[in-house]
């Protein structure tokens, strides 16, 4: 029997990803797309849906805001991919409102996530861009956001719905839960790393992480510290990694 590989969790450009085994995940909702691809012959990924229906393929991919979980899986490869990227207009092309069964996605790799994952998604408002940059970097509260892209709040929060399928505001948590993760990877403790995502305290990160991902910071340490770097594309150093 193969032996399986080092779990891994990464952050790149537009994108994060898992790859490793999946114990059983709280239902949850991602403020980006996800696909779920199977890894290594070790079974295909299932998801269940908010209607307890069950989805089970070669790859599936689940659209932002769409309530589901994973279930148990020896081995599985997600891709958490952000609406607002070029890669992402390719997802929507490929899925319906729910949970969809897609295998013309499996064998999906990261060299091909990559590029797309860097570019803006095709129409873009150039408002709503200039309001994500600040929300990124945590730079204005969401209350004063829409004045300075001259738009009001009910505008804004509809062009972010319309062209990202997500809010704002738990677009944002997105932002901080990547961050936290690559601090978690860089070494930092659970507090550190909240604190470095801008959450209150370690509670609340690991509270957004378990609402955006089913999963939970000491669940994630393990791949993270593993022998692969959280920052996608980073070559490894000769100790082990963090």
């Amino acid at each position: 029997m193969r032996a399986a590989a080092p779990a891994r969790f990464a952050v790149g450009p537009g994108y994060a990803l898992y790859r490793g085994p999946l114990a059983d995940s709280a239902f949850h909702r991602h403020a980006t797309f996800q696909v779920a691809v199977a890894g290594g012959g070790a079974g295909r990924p299932a998801i269940d849906d908010a209607t307890g229906q069950r989805h089970r393929g070669p790859a599936i991919v689940v659209p932002p805001m769409v309530r589901h979980r994973m279930r148990p899986v020896r081995e599985v490869l997600v891709f958490f991919v952000d609406p607002h990227c070029a890669f992402a207009d390719r997802l929507r092309q490929d899925c319906g409102e729910g949970v969809t069964v897609a295998p013309q996605w499996h064998g999906l790799t990261e060299r091909e996530v990559r590029p797309g994952g860097g570019r803006p998604a095709t129409g873009l408002d150039p408002r709503l861009r200039t309001a994500m940059a600040a929300l990124a970097d945590d730079q204005v509260p969401l209350e004063g956001l829409a004045a300075q892209v001259g738009l009001s709040p009910q505008r804004l929060r509809a062009l972010a719905q319309r062209q990202l399928g997500v809010p704002l505001a738990r677009w944002r948590s997105w932002q901080r839960l990547s961050r936290a993760a690559l601090a978690l990877g860089d070494g930092c403790s659970p507090a550190q790393a909240a604190a470095a995502g801008g959450f209150a305290d370690q509670a609340h990160f690991t509270r957004w992480m378990r609402e955006l991902t089913g999963l939970t910071p000491a669940q994630v340490l393990p791949a993270l510290r593993g022998t692969e770097l959280g920052r996608a594309g980073a070559q490894p150093p000769a100790r082990r990694a963090v």
